[in-house]
């Protein structure tokens, strides 16, 4: 009776931190599936076939051929963390070119619930397009992560990845989707 979750990264230094999160979310009744951009996959590329072990399903990070059985079961929520200044805006603007951003882009329009947590620092949130971004986004229905409670942007340079608020988002898609019970959800 678990619930499952696509946990979508973005290549930010807390990327390095996704098997703990995929363990702790597993431990709350999730049964993670992992994707990733082309970036953060390149970066976990050594690690790759121990994070599918570990998921118990393929990671992705490129879009199945037209055709193709999709391998990982239906979506309960959607988590994007962490999410890059580009991901955030690609998904906000609805440029699909990315299997991640046409997932949670489409997403929207299946009404999946979705949260997403930036990993930004302070000189990409003074880009005039990312407000426009986070505000797109929690217009269309996704549970931002942004400011207190959430993801507090760093100056450049002086991020560190250990501080995180994975706990944060893992208890956004739990308040988004109910754990469920024998009889249902909870």
């Amino acid at each position: 009776m678990t619930r499952t979750l696509y946990l979508f990264g973005s290549a930010a230094p807390p990327v390095f931190d996704v098997a703990h999160v995929i363990e702790d979310a597993q431990s709350r009744g999730w049964d993670v599936c992992l994707g990733l951009t082309p970036t953060a996959a390149e970066w976990l590329a050594e690690g790759l076939d121990g994070l599918a072990a570990l998921t118990g399903h393929p990671v992705r990070s490129r879009y199945k051929r037209p055709g193709e059985a999709d391998v990982w079961p239906a979506a309960d929520a959607i988590l994007v963390a962490p999410a890059t200044f580009n991901t955030i805006n690609g998904w906000a603007l609805g440029l699909t070119d990315r299997f991640v951003v046409g997932v949670v882009a489409e997403g929207i329009g299946k009404e999946i619930p979705l949260a997403v947590m930036p990993c930004v620092n302070a000189a990409y949130v003074r880009h005039p397009q990312f407000e426009q971004s986070i505000a797109t986004l929690r217009g269309a229905g996704v549970r931002v992560l942004y400011g207190e409670g959430g993801f507090v942007p760093n100056l450049p340079g002086q991020g560190r990845a250990e501080a995180y608020p994975w706990g944060s988002a893992l208890d956004a898609v739990d308040g988004l989707v109910p754990p469920r019970t024998p009889d249902g959800p909870a």
